[in-house]
């Protein structure tokens, strides 16, 4: 059998070639699920002149990667323990990670290409199984070419996989794995394109599950205890949900449902027809697993159910169905479940999806790059006022779509001088400033990039405050100004409970006006319209577009009373800001 490359993947070959004949750089290409990323490794597969190794986690990955490139006509070694094949022979292996992190000796040759499948799992770490094949393979090569494919570039808590975008723009840093993404293709594009099944995502009008209470960690997961707890109380919900779902899938082929926990999964199965539903969990044995899956596709079985172990790897082209019954706070997570259902498939006309565990998302919200936070974020465009770059960050919007808060921190904009050299923006929406030196640093920074002294720590300065008798610690939930004279300015700054604390600005003063600016001018607009101030007339005329300090310190003078010691903006720590709900 013989395939005719699509021109996005044709695209994305000519790329990969282009790029690795000027650089050694480490290289990603994003294409959505079902975008058919195992052709594009084929025919870089097939083109290639020495010898080149792909990897993969799984077995069903390793095996689908080598079936597509054998129906080239062409022969390859296949290295996979779960596979029961362990060679490395021909030009061409198909590997999986596991089993060849744990036969490094046996890489004693020079390759020249390494491709990695779902390298959203690589995460630079030398010691990790990826970065010991990676250094094996470099023993023979140091130039040695690596190229990953995936279709979430992004996880939470770990970060961007890649460092530059070929559109010009920055995610990741100097420690991600991959250096640059070289072609990228949005969802929107290929349903758009008929490449993929349009989703057909539905508001079921009964009750869904209540994730806002619990907590997430860092990486957006929740912990199995306190889903097991909310879910206990839920399962009536759970019951008709599952009604709904039975319904609804009168006219559909193949159903997944994404379960929270595995009791959660359990439950589900009890209200399922038996003969024809199956539950696949990270215990399920490699023999059971094959098993469901085979039956699955065959279409002897019509409700898969499973616990975050089908989200990569896994291609039954006749679903049409996806239930969403667990919670999520990652866009990338929510899009590899949905795309489960979108690939096509002969008599399939579209992929009904339901959210049940209110994530909220939209399917082709592009990837921000952070929690999503409050339930009412949304991605919002903003336009930085150094470089012009629109920037994406999650925030809210007005019904007429004005931005009204957003909670980026830096331009991402790629900037590249007259000798090609390129730098990220070095604009910040939200800073913390140096005291030693005025630089402009990250909020979370504890060492100036620029001088590299040593950052006092915000939460240091509150609990310092807060153990003094004579000063006054302000949850500052708003500010007001009032000109007192020609150039005279006061600000006076509110707590939550109502206590407030005054300040005065002569902005006929070179360096008040200095110190205002600093403070405030260049956050006018939450950054997005930095303003700088020479008059009172003009911060009158703006000082709804003020945005105040997190926290205010205040100190007990005789003479003044309440005088502000320090100002805390851009807040990111331990303390509760004004309004917020307790920590």
């Amino acid at each position: 059998m013989t395939y005719t490359l699509r021109p996005y993947q044709s695209e994305a070959v000519e790329r990969t070639v282009f790029h690795f004949r000027k650089t050694n750089d480490p290289a990603v290409i994003v294409l959505p699920t079902g975008a058919g990323k195992s052709l594009v490794i084929a025919e870089l597969a097939r083109i290639a002149k020495q010898k080149i190794l792909v990897l993969a986690h799984v077995k069903e990955l390793v095996e689908q990667n080598a079936q597509k490139y054998k129906s080239f006509g062409l022969e390859a070694s296949i290295f996979s323990a779960g596979l029961k094949e362990k060679s490395l022979i021909h030009q061409v292996t198909f590997a999986s990670v596991q089993s060849l992190s744990r036969n490094l000796n046996k890489l004693n040759e020079h390759y020249s290409l390494l491709i990695i499948d779902e390298c959203h799992r690589v995460n630079g770490e030398k010691k990790s199984q990826y970065g010991k094949v990676i250094n094996a393979l470099k023993s023979h090569n140091p130039e040695l070419k690596v190229l990953g494919l995936t279709a979430t570039p992004y996880r939470l808590g770990l970060g961007w996989i890649y460092q530059h975008h070929y559109h010009g723009f920055v995610r990741g840093n100097k420690e991600s794995p991959f250096k640059r993404c070289i072609f990228e293709l949005p969802l929107r594009y290929m349903i758009k394109h008929n490449y993929l099944t349009p989703p057909k995502e539905v508001d079921a009008a009964i009750s869904h599950y209540d994730f806002s209470s619990l907590t997430s960690n860092a990486f957006g997961q929740y912990s199995n205890e306190d889903m097991n707890a909310l879910l206990k109380k839920s399962t009536r919900a759970t019951q008709t949900i599952l009604q709904q779902v039975i319904q609804y899938s009168e006219n559909r082929h193949g159903v997944m449902i994404f379960a929270a926990t595995v009791m959660h999964a359990q439950e589900i199965m009890t209200y399922l027809p038996e003969d024809q539903s199956a539950l696949i969990t990270g215990d399920t044995s490699n023999s059971e697993r094959d098993k469901i899956i085979k039956q699955f596709k065959a279409k002897q079985l019509k409700y898969l159910v499973n616990i975050s172990v089908l989200t990569t790897g896994f291609d039954a082209p006749h679903v049409d169905f996806i239930a969403i019954l667990r919670p999520t706070e990652s866009v990338s997570l929510y899009q590899q479940i949905v795309g489960r259902g979108l690939r096509l498939a002969e008599g399939k006309d579209d992929c009904l999806v339901i959210d049940y565990a209110g994530n909220g998302f939209d399917l082709f919200y592009p990837e921000v790059g952070d929690k999503k936070g409050d339930s009412d974020n949304e991605p919002v465009q903003v336009l930085c006022p150094g470089c012009g770059f629109a920037n994406i960050f999650w925030g809210k919007t007005e019904a007429d779509g004005k931005v009204i808060e957003h909670f980026g921190r830096r331009c991402q904009g790629l900037l590249e001088d007259d000798n090609g050299v390129s730098e990220q923006c070095d604009y910040r929406f939200r800073f913390k400033e140096c005291e030693q030196c005025g630089a402009q640093n990250d909020i979370a920074a504890r060492k100036c990039h620029d001088c590299d002294a040593v950052m006092a720590d915000p939460d240091d300065k509150l609990r310092n405050a807060l153990n003094l008798k004579d000063a006054l610690v302000l949850r500052c939930s708003g500010l007001s100004v009032v000109k007192l004279k020609e150039q005279l300015l006061k600000i006076t700054y509110f707590d939550e409970d109502g206590a407030s604390c005054d300040e005065t600005f002569d902005l006929s003063n070179k360096g008040a006006r200095y110190y205002f600016n600093q403070q405030f001018g260049k956050r006018v607009s939450l950054g997005q319209s930095p303003i700088e101030f020479v008059s009172a007339e003009q911060v009158m005329k703006a000082q709804f577009d003020l945005i105040p300090p997190d926290f205010v310190i205040a100190r007990k003078s005789k003479k003044y009373g309440w005088k502000v010691a320090d100002k805390l903006f851009d807040y990111k720590g331990s303390f509760r800001k004004a309004n917020q709900l307790s920590r």
